[in-house]
């Protein structure tokens, strides 16, 4: 059982060794020569230097397992790519992309007899360990090609996997997934926030963190892992407050805006992340200036 992963990232690299390890022989590439030295020399795995080597001998109908990030990367190496394979290959798309996308490269491989796949993979760092969510889109006849490496990759091969629909519909419960992801990382961040604010009550959060982990109606894998870190610095002096958005969370809401339909714990999530980079600084002085023009309150300047 032969396949082919681009994109040794530590999720493509952690992949990979899972795949490994569930009897699958691993042909591996990454353009950064660091990726691929972390890769040499590991059992079950090839790992070749160029898009080209790694093509070539893979058994057919060939599967290539991209783990790119969304966009001009992905684009670029399927240019390259897809005239190197034949009819009847499959192209699975592993990494966060736009579900429109997916179904627009669908179309395109559809078109030169090349079958694809779009992959939603959630498991993040803990994926080697515990086996990764997926959710895929595509043809039965495609899906079924790639279930014996899914149900290697799953948590158990029965179950963490679905597919989910048509080309796009794997990246789109992604998006989805991702959006609640912002939300109830935010609602966690607020009530501790609010409980760190409480001076009086001496709190300590790592274990109030403990204690929700068990029996409460809050409990959940982000639980566990907000209580590791707080046990250790429940202050986070030396955290810098900036929250980065992979992009899935602006889909999320744009989709909403375009379905008309209700988002708004999702929505305001992801505007608190945008507030965090910094974009919500020259709004803040307009509201200081204001503040200040028409009742006379006094404005900080910059120190």
């Amino acid at each position: 059982m032969q396949i082919a992963l681009i994109g040794l990232g530590r999720m493509g690299a952690n992949m990979a060794r899972r795949l490994v390890r569930g009897g699958a022989n691993v042909r591996a590439f990454d353009v950064s020569p660091v990726a691929r030295a972390a890769l040499e020399g590991e059992t079950g795995v090839t790992v070749f230097d160029t898009l080209e080597e790694i093509v070539r001998g893979l058994s057919t109908p060939r599967v290539v397992w991209l783990m790119l990030p969304a966009g001009e990367i992905t684009e670029h190496t399927l240019d390259t790519l897809v005239p190197q394979l034949a009819k009847g290959d499959i192209v699975v798309d592993g990494a966060n992309a736009y579900y429109r996308d997916s179904q627009r490269r669908a179309c395109r491989l559809q078109e030169r007899g090349l079958r694809f796949v779009d992959a939603g993979v959630s498991g993040g760092v803990w994926g080697l360990a515990n086996g990764y969510a997926i959710m895929l889109g595509g043809t039965e006849e495609a899906v079924a090609s790639v279930i014996p490496f899914v149900k290697i990759l799953a948590p158990a091969p029965d179950s963490g996997w679905l597919h989910c629909g048509p080309a796009g519909a794997g990246h789109f419960v992604k998006m989805v997934h991702n959006g609640i992801e912002y939300g109830m990382m935010q609602a966690y961040a607020e009530g501790f926030a609010l409980m760190a604010a409480k001076k009086d009550l001496e709190l300590d959060l790592g274990a109030i963190a403990q204690m929700w982990r068990n029996g409460s109606v809050v409990r959940s894998w982000l639980l566990d892992l907000t209580a590791e870190f707080l046990a250790k610095d429940a202050a986070l002096e030396h955290i810098e407050p900036f929250v980065a958005d992979s992009g899935e969370g602006r889909w999320t809401a744009l989709e909403a805006v375009e379905l008309g339909v209700p988002a708004p714990v999702m929505s305001l999530a992801l505007m608190v992340r945008f507030a965090s980079q910094g974009n919500a600084d020259y709004a803040s002085k307009l509201l200081a200036m204001m503040r200040n023009m028409f009742g006379g309150h006094a404005v900080k300047g910059e120190q």
